[in-house]
This record gives C-alpha cells, structure tokens and sequence, in this order.
C-alpha cells in the first residue's frame, strides 16, 4: 500500500474535522479529493484495517473494465492510484474502527464515537459505507468451518495462493465465472459446480467459459457440493450432489464458494436516517440525506435511476463536495474551476 496509510491514526482521542467520511472504499477516497480541492480538510473511518474497501478485502486482483481512463485495471490497483491522488490533501485514516453513534451538537455540528473509543466532531459527516458492513454467505456444507481460512475461500486476494492447486469453484455468477477464467491458467485442474446450467454471470464470461470447458482446459458439473473430506483443514475432496440424487467426489485442494455477501448496515440502522430497504435515499442535487448535514454517496444511497458503479460514486463525491464546502464555510465564496487550467489548484496538487 501507498505510505500515505501511515497517517493512520491508533491512539484513543477527540478529534475535531471539517469532514469526516464513514467509509475507505474507492468513492470516499476520491471525497477526499474533491473536497481537498476546496481545502476541506477530511478524516476517514473503516472498519477494515486499511483503505480500499470491498475493492481491497474481496477482490484486489481481479480486472476492473469499467473506470475511465482505465481499459482494465484491478481493485489494488485503483485504490493505490486513488491514495496516490489524495496524497497531497494529507488525510487521516482511522482503520479497524466501526461508528457506533453520530449525535448532532447543540452548536450544529455532529459528534461520532467508534467502537475504540474515539470522539469526532464534525461540521459534515459523509457515509460512503459501500453497503455496510459485509460477509459472504457460508453454502450449508456440513463441517466447512473446519477448512475455512485454510482450503475453503470465501476471496481471492492473492492468485499465488491457488497455483498448482486443484481448485473447485462453486457458483453460478459473475464472481464464480470471473475467477473462473483468471485462475485457470494457474491451476492444476480447475471445477465449476454450479446447481444448474444457466447462469446469472455477464453472457461474454459465459461464453470463455464454455470455451475452456470445449478445450478441455476446465470440468464443469451440475449439482450442489454435499460434503467434504480432508484433514486437519487440508481440504482433499469435495461430494457433489446431483439433481437425480447420485454422488461423485471431485479432488481438490482449493474450494471458492461464491454465494453472495451477506450486508448488514449494522449502527448506521440507528442513526435516526430514513432509509430505504437497507439503503439511505438522498436528494441528486447534492446527495444530502434526510438529516442536513449527512451525505451518503457510492453504493450505500438510493435514488431513482441509481446504479451502483464506482464511477457514479465518484460523480456523487464531486456534487457532495460543492455543497459540503456551504456548509462548513457559509461565508466563504466558492469559485468553480478546473484543474486543468486553475493555477491554484495545481498547487494544491504539487504539480508546479
């Protein structure tokens, strides 16, 4: 990771912010940007121990298509571009913490507290939770918490891990397809256990898929996995059950399950916002809340028309900012400008 993660702060104390964004994925990084480009000074918390968010901790090898400017670039490699951008706005990372409560003060402004005992005070509070806290579903596999950590995956955070691996993914979506095709090349023998021949994962995934499986190069059977052998969380083999009620025993020595994520928004539930099936609606002028003052931008949102993609988080960051900076300097006239040809911004950036 980029060295700016060394402005993480561990002791317990108050601490006063213009911003403080509930959040460390790829859209409140690029907060940072947009409100340091107002001289907004910002401070984020996450639960993870360290920035990047689901980018980070469920999929940083694998390829990203859709970001501008980038033909593929994976979820590590974005968020290591996005700490290198927000660099020059020196921003505090407060990791492995969870807000438990967010009080608005008497003064106007809000005091959040997190589960180490650290007190905020901020005159804006931005969520970019992504959506809330999350884990994968665990498949109902007799015994797979013995293998769990060890043989049976729930991410890929380092392909290495599965070379020369007999590896068993099981699933029907675009994870399950997508790792699919990047992990072949490394294993020994690679299995797709899905409990039907249809899938949910994007048609051109499908189709490189059923290319390999043509070629020889992957099995793929239909049926769901029933139960595991092995020992000492040395995953050896795995029983997939068919649809006519026969057995077979595939070896395998790496198990991906990839049924989904459970998403919990956990204390944010608490915080006195309307929400909306688990999500928090906002306004798309400036992406406010129902509360004055709090904003949630990047998948945690809703509005009609929304699509969760990083690149409208990014647009909801930028609209964000401009009515933040309102808030936390009233008086202050704010100019729009660009940073291809503001001389004052390219200064902020260190670029002359």
């Amino acid at each position: 990771m980029n060295d700016l993660t060394m402005n993480a702060v561990e002791a317990t104390e108050v601490i006063e912010k213009d911003v403080v964004i509930v959040g460390a994925g790829p859209v409140g990084l690029f907060a940072v940007f947009e409100l340091g480009l107002l001289d907004i000074g910002a401070a984020l918390i996450d639960i993870l121990d360290k920035p990047g968010g689901q980018c980070a901790e469920l999929y940083p090898e694998k390829p990203i298509y859709d970001i501008p400017g980038y033909p593929v670039v994976t979820g590590d490699g974005l968020v290591e571009k996005l700490l290198e951008q927000i660099k020059p706005f020196n921003p505090t990372f407060h990791l492995s913490r969870m807000v438990e409560t967010l009080v608005r003060q008497p003064d106007g402004r809000f005091k959040l507290t997190t589960d180490a005992g650290d007190t905020f005070i901020a005159k804006v509070v931005v969520i970019a939770a992504g959506g809330g806290s999350f884990q994968p579903k665990r498949p109902p596999v007799p015994g797979i918490e013995a293998y769990e950590g060890t043989s049976v995956r729930y991410a890929v955070r380092r392909m290495e891990d599965f070379r020369d691996h007999d590896i068993l993914i099981v699933g029907g979506g675009d994870s399950a397809l997508d790792w699919t095709l990047n992990l072949q090349p490394l294993a020994k023998s690679l299995t797709l256990v899905h409990r039907r021949e249809e899938f949910r994962a994007a048609p051109d995934s499908v189709n490189k898929m059923r290319a390999l499986l043509d070629g020889g190069k992957i099995d793929f059977q239909i049926g769901q996995v029933s139960g595991l052998s092995g020992n000492d969380g040395q995953l050896t083999a795995a029983t997939v059950k068919a649809k006519d009620g026969s057995q077979s025993d595939i070896a395998c020595t790496r198990m991906l399950p990839f049924f989904g994520l459970t998403m919990k928004l956990g204390p944010v539930a608490e915080w006195g916002l309307n929400l909306e099936e688990n999500l928090i609606p906002v306004d798309t002028e400036k992406f406010e809340t129902s509360e004055p003052g709090i904003f949630a931008i990047g998948d945690i949102n809703t509005y009609p028309g929304k699509l969760k993609l990083i690149l409208c988080g990014f647009h909801e960051a930028a609209l964000m900012s401009q009515a933040a900076a309102r808030i936390v300097d009233p008086d202050k006239r704010i100019v729009f400008q660009y940073t291809t040809s503001s001389s004052s911004l390219q200064k902020k950036l260190g670029v002359i």
